[in-house]
């Protein structure tokens, strides 16, 4: 597969200029927020903990960085870098640019569990649990399902995802419809729409190793997700077994989607938009397009969720940004001269 040159730098240094932009934006983002912190304090209470510092900022100050914004931003980063790589290894493996992250249920599956959780009245904890139990367990009944359907089995498991994906989302409306409307149906509504407030350095150990665990084998399996983009003919004519490949590339794609879904509730149009614009950026080939959807990702849902926190006196939900920001420009992709894929 030869590389679509979008540009005429090399794919290399725009992954190095992308890190260093998300790099900047990290630091900024620590100072971005209702208790300012400045550049100077940022510094001195992020060295403090490395080498011996005299104090010259307030405790206050220090646990705002650690304890808030340092688990948040992390979280940020974490998930858009997440649902970005399962974007486009879906969108590679099933030859669909408009596969993205709950193409096969996954986020119908995490919203069921999570409202179910919530009309129990289960905590918080509990809550991410069940969203990331339920996610797994959607995507396994899909691919069970796929096995026994006739015919193109790529298509068989995209319309198996879809059935699926259907019954789960019908099961949270029915849980919103029985909840209680004071206390429990906002909270399920609020859960839905996503959002990064209350995450905590535990919620962040709790999904931090499913997440890098899924990045590193979608990093590790991108040449094979580029052979997997000609077709399954050719890619056994070269020795590859492309059923396990694409199986192995669901069960990775579905981990990080459901540890990030689980954590930051319904984000939609990343997984979708994020992929488009690194291809159109840095070309098709997965040896520089997983990287680079993968900074990418971080860096846009960083942005999200410092204009989130910050535009407004009250947070608006991630999920509302994302597809304010993502459908316009997703329309911009394909009404511009060029295929999408």
């Amino acid at each position: 597969m030869t590389q679509n040159n979008k540009s005429r730098l090399s794919p290399y240094f725009i992954i190095i200029i992308l890190l260093i932009v998300l790099l900047g934006m990290i630091l900024l983002s620590f100072m971005l927020g209702r208790y300012s912190v400045g550049l100077k304090e940022l510094f001195g209470i992020v060295f403090s903990r490395i080498i011996p510092v005299e104090t010259f900022w307030n405790k206050k100050m220090e646990t705002v960085v650690f304890n808030i914004r340092l688990p948040r931003i992390l979280m940020a980063c974490l998930v858009g870098c997440c649902l970005a790589a399962a974007g486009a290894a879906y969108q590679g493996v099933f030859q669909n640019p408009m596969a993205a992250p709950d193409i096969l249920g996954a986020t119908s599956g995490a919203a069921f569990g999570a409202a179910l959780a919530i009309l129990i009245g289960a905590s918080s904890r509990v809550i991410m649990v069940m969203a990331f139990f339920f996610s797994l367990l959607t995507v396994g009944l899909v691919y069970l399902l796929s096995l026994r359907a006739r015919g193109n089995k790529v298509v068989g498991l995209i319309l198996s995802g879809i059935m699926v994906s259907s019954i789960f989302s019908a099961g949270t409306s029915f849980i919103k419809l029985v909840a209680d409307p004071t206390n429990q149906l906002p909270a399920i509504t609020y859960w839905l729409m996503g959002s990064l407030s209350g995450i905590t350095n535990k919620d962040l150990k709790i999904v931090f190793l499913p997440m890098v665990i899924g990045l590193i084998a979608l990093y590790l399996f991108r040449w094979k997700i580029n052979i997997l983009t000609l077709g399954d003919s050719e890619a056994q004519t070269i020795g590859i077994n492309t059923n396990v490949v694409r199986l192995y590339v669901i069960v990775f794609s579905t981990l990080i989607t459901a540890a990030s879904v689980s954590v930051s509730g319904m984000i939609g149009w990343v997984g979708l938009v994020i992929p488009h614009l690194s291809r159109k950026t840095i070309g098709n080939n997965y040896k520089y397009l997983m990287p680079a959807s993968m900074i990418f990702g971080a860096l846009f849902l960083l942005i999200v969720d410092n204009v989130s926190r910050n535009l407004m006196a009250v947070e608006i939900p991630l999920g509302i940004l994302t597809a304010f920001v993502g459908a316009p420009f997703f329309i911009y992709l394909i009404t511009r001269r060029g295929n999408l894929f």
